[in-house]
């Protein structure tokens, strides 16, 4: 069971109170703060908390000083200052880490910046590490601490530790002139020896390692031997993961294997959050982001907050939604529950008292939702408030610990209100039994009809809620089946007949939120397993597509899959070449979670499913397919041929295969790559709608380096 303790606040008790929801406040007030410049509680990637010895500790804000450990004492739930004082610059954040022998702390300078308003980083300011020993009750900074991990100013910076005891940090550089644009890059540092030598950091070697000036990176060790790194590219609407195996030349190409790990029009927004079970023999590692979907819609249905989930076994991501654009929520944080397997998102959404989503990243309260690790689907509505002050609507940047939590330690989280300069805690007590999400009516007022298309919500997501708050039930509602939607709401009052009848509009296809999902095997294998992507509907299309080495042969299509193309060969060679295949099927009301392809032999191969919707599921194609190679081993480019579409708003497909496990592709100009395989052999799909029917015109995919290669072209039909 998780109970909400009370404190104090201003002379009055704080907990659930029998007034209106405006009245409530939730959590405790803590201590004050003054003398900084940034809220204490933030950045997004950053942990300032952890769990030691049978209590909580946290890197806490003194006025005057600077920043000191600090324990929370249970009993008078109270932080008390321990007089250890690490970095005292007002102007800096830090990120915390407790690896059970070592407490580390990385004090970086902060440079805000924004696309709107970037600033470049200032060198001359290093981010120094903190690296501390626990005895008997008390942390002693060891000699030779501080190390500087870089010189240079930077938004957020992260830390952890890998399987050898090396420490990695992870940043963005912002550079650049107004003449001359700006731009974030991705850098990485490391230290071999537990903090204390560090090299040079030096800019992730990855196919994209510059971003906008608005975007930052966040490290996560996991599956016991990998380090990953994740970074925001609000340009071109990617979230990127770049992952490596401890002990490799952290500096070499070769080393790092980069993907996506969501991507398309305003899927990326510069809040990341990365947790990991080290004793999860599967290596998964869970990310809560945040998408731009609220920027230029209208839609109140679409995923604000989303739940990443990547597994190493199959090299591909989940997704599922944790808070929509209507919930109006913001700066995300998770906690791993290994005892109840849960997963628990906390994320800032407007007080109770605030009608409607004045924008995305409004202070307000703290709100909390679970769900299952295994199957994580969130009920809808913002969820429960954990924090809030009955009498401001500022709490803000909820921050807590990167360590998996159960029944012994319980759960803490802190935030801050940066207008009264107050912190702010809840401690919660996490019992055996699993306690579900009970959903929280969002305020929300009609939104008109959007100018442009969006995604239809799938069933995982909430249903727009009413204009007027209900009652917050007694027992929590149910999560909707994934397989099943979701009823729209019963409007108020019935549309008018019309006295003729109209032709049904023709429905765009779109992406679904879930998006899509890839996987590869650089070891050789007779099977190639592709995950179906997560809260696909029954009527979505699926499209795949698979580059197979050395030229095998798929024995059985798997039963509702038919083929777009079927081994279509980069070079007809049986010891050396490869083969593409692209099939297509509709999802069902019990599609399973996973589809097989056999093989004729065993061989390296990469794979990725996209899931469409809209689409018209009689007749899916809505153009011949046709097909280009280039066996040169030479070619830096390769045009696949025009189509010609029958319908208006047809959605072009087009599939890529190298003989190579090298990514390197380039979409088409105008299109949107969906996804690349990371290894193998490499397969890709990229997409462009084409408003009116008729004739598409060539399409070429560009490389970075010289392949040998197979492209293969087609439309979807929108569904009448």
């Amino acid at each position: 069971m998780l109970l909400v303790l009370v404190g104090l606040v201003a002379g009055g008790l704080v907990g659930s109170s029998s007034g209106t929801a405006a009245e409530t406040s939730h959590g405790t007030a803590s201590i004050p703060y003054g003398g900084i410049s940034n809220p204490p509680t933030s950045d997004k990637p950053q942990s300032k908390m952890w769990w030691n010895d049978g209590s909580w500790w946290a890197d806490m804000w003194k006025s005057g000083s600077g920043w000191h450990i600090h324990r929370l004492d249970r009993a008078a739930q109270t932080w008390v200052d321990t007089g250890i004082r690490n970095d005292s610059r007002g102007n800096t954040l830090a990120d915390t880490l407790w690896d059970g022998q070592h407490l580390y702390i990385a004090a970086h300078v902060v440079t805000g910046s924004t696309n709107e308003t970037p600033v470049v980083s200032t060198p001359g300011q290093p981010a120094k590490l903190y690296r501390y020993s626990y005895t008997n009750g008390t942390y002693s900074l060891d000699s030779g601490f501080p190390k500087v991990i870089t010189n240079n100013s930077s938004e957020s910076m992260t830390i952890d530790r890998d399987s050898t005891g090396a420490i990695w940090a992870t940043w963005t550089q912002v550079s650049g002139s107004s003449a001359a644009g700006f731009t974030s890059t991705v850098f990485v540092n490391h230290s071999p020896d537990k903090g204390v030598a560090w090299g040079n950091p030096f800019v992730i070697p990855a196919a994209d390692p510059i971003a906008t000036p608005d975007d930052i990176s966040a490290v996560v060790a996991f599956g016991r031997n990998k380090i990953g790194v994740m970074w925001s590219d609000q340009l071109d609407g990617t979230v990127y993961w770049a992952t490596r195996t401890d002990g490799t030349d952290p500096t070499a190409t070769s080393s790092w294997r980069v993907q996506p790990a969501v991507q398309g029009k305003r899927q990326a927004d510069d809040h990341l959050n990365l947790k990991t079970l080290q004793a999860d023999a599967a290596g998964r590692v869970y990310a809560a982001v945040k998408t731009s979907l609220d920027d230029g819609s209208t839609d109140r249905t679409l995923p604000q907050l989303v739940l990443l989930v990547f597994r190493p076994g199959t090299g591909a991501f989940s997704q599922s939604t944790i808070a929509t654009t209507g919930d109006c929520a913001s700066r995300p944080q998770i906690v791993l529950n290994s005892q109840n397997n849960l997963v628990h998102a906390f994320f800032t959404a407007p007080h109770a008292s605030v009608s409607g989503c004045p924008y995305s990243g409004v202070a307000g309260s703290i709100y909390e939702k679970t769900a299952a690790m295994d199957n994580p689907i969130f009920a809808q509505g913002r969820g429960n408030p954990i924090m809030q002050d009955a009498s401001s609507a500022n709490l803000n940047n909820v921050t807590t610990t990167k360590q998996s939590v159960n029944s012994a330690t319980g759960l803490v989280v802190l935030a801050s209100d940066h207008i009264a300069k107050r912190y702010w805690f809840a401690d919660r007590s996490l019992g055996p039994t699993p306690t579900p999400t009970e959903p929280m009516p969002t305020p929300t007022e009609p939104s008109p009809t959007p100018t442009e298309p969006t995604p239809t919500p799938t069933p995982t997501e909430p249903s727009p809620t009413p204009t007027e708050p209900s009652p917050t039930p007694t027992e929590p509602s149910p999560s909707p089946t994934p397989t099943e939607p979701s009823p729209s709401p019963t409007p108020t009052e019935p549309s008018p007949t019309p006295t003729e009848p109209s032709p049904t509009p023709t429905e765009p296809v779109e992406v679904t939120s879930a998006g899509s999902t890839t996987a590869f095997t650089a070891t050789a294998s007779s099977t190639v397993a592709v995950t179906v992507p997560a809260e696909s509907a029954p009527g979505d299309l699926l499209v795949a597509s698979i580059t197979a080495d050395l030229n095998p042969s798929v024995t059985t299509v798997p039963e509702g899959w038919k083929p777009i193309v079927n081994a279509l060969s980069i070079n007809s060679s049986t010891t050396s070449g490869a083969r593409v295949f692209a099939y297509y099927r509709v999802v069902t009301a019990t599609e399973p979670a996973s589809h097989s392809f056999p093989l004729s032999k065993a061989v390296k191969w990469g794979a990725g499913v996209t899931a469409y919707r809209g689409v018209d599921t009689d007749a899916p194609l809505d153009a011949a397919v046709v097909t280009a190679s280039n066996t040169t081993y030479s070619a830096t480019s390769i045009v696949g041929p025009s189509i010609t579409t029958v319908s208006d708003g047809a959605m072009l497909i087009g599939g890529l295969g190298f003989d190579s496990g090298t990514p390197a592709a380039v979409p088409p100009t105008g299109w949107t790559e969906r996804w690349e395989s990371a290894g193998g052999q490499i397969a890709e799909l990229a997409d462009s709608r084409q408003p009116v029917a008729g004739v598409s015109g060539t399409a070429t995919w560009t490389f970075g380096a010289a392949r040998a290669v197979a492209v293969w072209r087609t439309a979807l039909k929108p569904a009448e």
